[in-house]
């Protein structure tokens, strides 16, 4: 009987673990819940690295993502890329990124991005980056970016079933 028992708590601490596992990858803050930070591995000697990941605002009033930083990175910014007259241009967001009501805003390559500046070593598949995102009502949060292979897909095509956490 003792033998049952035990086997029973291991089996539902088991699930306990592996419930809290696939949450690991949500964050929510207040209305904001942030899905899935990542980053792409980098090559050696690499300078910089793109962070992407989605965040729903699901209150009754905007909120703007307003400054980041990452640990082991002289300098993080929020950045958009578009294409202008056929050329891609890449640009600074000193005011920060919009968040209204209701939206769900992807941060991915060749869009809205954490640009990561002045890397002090090779983002690695497999690891994780700190991070901490501020918002200008819901405050700040700290994250973890999983660092996936180079050639990753953007943030909305991964195929994870991990649910923001509560």
């Amino acid at each position: 009987m003792k033998f049952v028992l035990k086997m029973h708590a291991f089996v539902v601490l088991l699930y306990l673990l592996s419930s809290n596992f696939a949450f690991a990858h949500g964050y929510k803050l207040g209305d904001l819940n942030i899905h899935h930070p990542w980053a792409r591995a980098t090559p050696i000697g690499a300078e910089v690295a793109g962070g992407y990941m989605e965040i729903t605002n699901s209150g009754s009033s905007g909120d703007r993502l307003v400054a980041v930083e990452v640990a082991g990175v002289h300098m993080a910014a929020i950045h958009e890329m578009a294409t202008v007259d056929g050329i891609m241009k890449m640009r600074p967001l000193p005011s920060g990124l919009e968040i209204k009501s209701g939206e769900t805003i992807i941060l991915k390559p060749g869009s809205f991005h954490v640009m990561m500046m002045g890397l002090s070593k090779p983002l690695l598949e497999g690891e994780t980056i700190s991070g901490t995102l501020h918002f200008e009502k819901a405050g700040s949060i700290t994250i973890e970016y999983k660092i996936e292979a180079m050639g990753s897909e953007p943030a909305g095509q991964h195929n994870h079933t991990a649910a923001p956490s509560n």
